[in-house]
């Protein structure tokens, strides 16, 4: 029996008992002895394996709550506290305060004497340089700001883009003596009782600590380590003071900034704290990975919590190329834009489905593994997307597609960008005149980073007040899209997003995208059959799309005590295309019949009095239906069992009533077609049928 652990392959073989051959170089711990020797009971595991992993996760929890006893200490953001602290401080404050000012105010200087002189452009790429380094002097708090515009093309030129995404790794680091000192104090252990090896210098540095590769004595398992930088809490601490005390001046005297900045700053202090607690960073991790990991194409590292304080983190090395090393990740053999692609996905489930996401998923924080696997790492700025926000995300795409501006001024209720007493209508024609020109092209030839652009000068010119939780989700996606232009100029992520979109719509029960589905399905009475085909060839794309559910919440609503005005639309779209299906059929035969036989048994006279056209718009949507119904059962788990649910449906007393009246209907237009016949002129060759010979 061949079993795998830890990212190690193991051969079970049975005799009297258990010899177990291992890879070299690995050493096991008395549990993952116990735990890969476990027999199995005809194929499940016995109850002694159940003992030993309900033990091991029992033990895990454990030193889950040591870890947090060890970082019970760390600090949180509390603006009280940190006023209080430097406000007795005044020394200090100002001297920091004179640093940041001529270190930016020297830049800003050399931007206006460029702007002045014409020579912005040509020297935007030295500018950006000296930014970064100018960062980098300052500190933490401001090589956090420096990662954040990094990543928002909307803000900087790709020249500013480029220099500052190189904080993400080249960062100064601090003397490895100080951070060995750090993990035996954290850990209340000696180095060598810990590690039977580590790197004597750090393999990378990050804004608020750096990390080390280390060999675990207890396992010989490959980790990382990352250590916090000495004295962080107090330089962002007056850091923050400060920039929240501009915050205020702002507020007050800024009137083109209509956003609170003070808010802002808090919450973006909230979550840098929120990143000084390793315990916390450990914890997201192992969240993620319960949500995410379970696609094969996902890899989320496990923490070591026996190792793990509030300044030290110790989890699973994973051995891997950053995401926008291209070259590096196609001599594996890999391809960067199935890895955007994957990234894309996990993303919307995070955002959308969940709502639980990583919020700094800049290229230093994904691998892609050798297997093709993408790797996500650094935990510490997580965030979270309100449910009601992540339907109304849904459906604002929706009402994208439909040009409903109305509708999408009001969502903006919903995402909570406007208080409910603020009048939406004024806000519809600046939203048609952008949207009608950016949907000049279809939504999937989008560029997001326009999009985000065009969307940005209309809130700008209204009193919206944007939640941080929708900056960062502009944030990943537009990361996301850039690290997939590198390899694709062409590449949308608008367009690689439809299959997720297309999957949530047709098979969500929520009552929110039920009716979104339904609207984008209905207009003006008449059911858009070109929408559904193409919601089924996007959503077959998506990996967990199932035709078993497709459609299934909408079916429900049909025959449900609230579903009468939709069981109007369908009576009425039923008869159409019973009658379309039983006119075609009719045309087939008519068409097969020898053209000598025809006279004789119509007379001389065309089958049925209809227009070329009507014909034509006949056929088209049998035709189409045939299509709907081709897809529905290509998909990988068809079962014609999967139908069963709907007869079960269509046996309910409602259902009957509704075929009634769908047989109702068809019976009074084929009649109403059957008097035209009658009563038609002898002499209309033109509107006849038989002038529709299709053979």
């Amino acid at each position: 029996l061949v079993v795998s652990a830890g990212g190690h392959s193991f051969c079970l073989q049975a005799g009297k008992g258990f010899s177990i051959s291992k890879p070299k170089g690995y050493k096991f711990g008395p549990r993952a002895a116990l735990v890969e020797a476990t027999p199995r009971v005809n194929g499940s595991p016995s109850s002694t394996s159940i003992q030993v992993l309900a033990t091991d996760r029992a033990e895990e929890l454990k030193a889950e709550a040591r870890a947090l006893a060890r970082a019970a200490d760390a600090s949180v953001y509390c603006p009280q506290l940190l006023a209080k602290k430097y406000g007795s401080r005044p020394v200090k404050a100002v001297k920091r305060t004179l640093e940041i000012l001529v270190a930016l105010g020297t830049f800003a200087l050399k931007l206006f004497l460029d702007q002045k002189n014409g020579t912005l452009d040509q020297n935007k790429r030295k500018r950006a340089a000296e930014l970064r380094t100018i960062f980098t002097r300052l500190g933490p708090t401001f090589i956090k700001l420096g990662q954040g515009l990094s990543t928002r093309p909307d803000l900087c030129p790709p020249e500013y883009l480029e220099e500052l995404a190189q904080l993400q790794d080249a960062l100064p680091t601090f003397p490895d003596a100080d951070a060995f000192s750090c993990i035996e104090t954290e850990l209340g252990m000696p180095l060598e009782s810990i590690f039977s090896s580590i790197s004597p210098t750090p393999i990378a540095a990050a804004s608020l600590g750096q990390v080390y590769k280390a060999r675990l004595k207890y396992s010989g398992q490959t980790v990382a380590v990352k250590v916090q930088r000495p004295g962080i809490e107090e330089a962002i601490g007056l850091d923050f003071y400060l920039i929240r005390g501009l915050g205020f001046f702002i507020n007050k005297y800024v009137d083109i900034i209509t956003t609170d900045a003070v808010a802002l700053i808090d919450e973006f202090a909230s979550r840098v704290y929120q990143e000084l607690n390793y315990v916390q960073e450990g914890q997201n991790a192992k969240k993620f990975k319960m949500l995410y990991a379970d696609k094969e194409d996902i890899l989320v590292p496990d923490i070591f919590w026996n190792y793990t304080s509030g300044k030290v983190l110790t989890m699973e090395w994973v051995d891997g190329v950053k995401l926008n090393e291209q070259a590096a990740i196609e001599r594996q053999g890999l391809k960067l834009l199935d890895l955007v692609t994957t990234g894309i996905q996990c993303s919307l489930r995070q955002l959308l489905e969940y709502g639980y996401f990583h919020a700094d998923p800049h290229p230093g924080n994904l691998l892609a593994t050798p297997e093709g696997k993408l790797a996500f790492l650094d935990f510490g700025m997580m965030s979270e997307t309100p449910e009601e926000a992540r339907f109304a995300i849904i459906g604002h795409v929706v009402h994208m597609v439909n040009r409903d501006y109305e509708a999408m001024a009001r969502d903006y209720y919903a995402l909570d960008f406007l208080s409910t007493d603020v009048d939406v209508s004024p806000i519809v024609p600046a939203l048609r005149d952008f949207f009608d020109d950016a949907l000049s092209y279809t939504v999937s030839e989008l560029n997001f980073k326009t999009l985000v652009d065009g969307l940005g000068s209309v809130l700008y010119q209204y009193p919206f007040n944007v939640p941080p939780y929708y900056a960062l989700i502009l944030r990943s996606l537009t990361v996301l899209e850039g690290l997939a232009l590198y390899a694709d100029p062409n590449f949308k992520v608008l367009a690689a997003s439809y299959p997720y979109f297309a999957k949530r719509l047709l098979t969500d029960p929520n009552p929110y995208l039920r009716d979104a589905l339904i609207e984008l399905l209905f207009k003006d009475e008449r059911f858009r059959w070109n929408r559904l085909e193409n919601l089924l060839v996007q959503g077959s794309k998506d990996r967990d799309f199932s035709a078993k559910d497709a459609l299934q919440p909408v079916l429900k609503l049909l025959l449900g005590p609230d579903g009468e005005e939709l069981r109007t639309l369908v009576i009425k779209e039923a008869v159409r295309v019973t009658e379309a299906f039983t006119l075609c059929t009719f045309v087939d035969t008519y068409n097969s019949v020898p053209s000598f036989m025809r006279s004789l048994i119509f007379n001389g006279n065309g089958a049925l009095a209809m227009s070329s056209a009507e014909l034509q718009s006949m056929m088209e949507l049998r035709d189409q239906v045939f299509r709907i119904w081709g897809l529905l059962r290509s998909s990988e788990n068809f079962d014609p069992a999967l139908l069963q649910p709907i007869l079960q449906i269509l046996q309910q007393p409602e259902a009957r009533s509704l075929g009634g009246r769908v047989v109702g209907g068809i019976t009074q237009r084929l009649a109403a077609r059957l008097l035209q016949q009658v009563l038609r002129m002898p002499m209309a060759p033109t509107s006849s049928l038989s002038a529709l010979d299709t053979r």
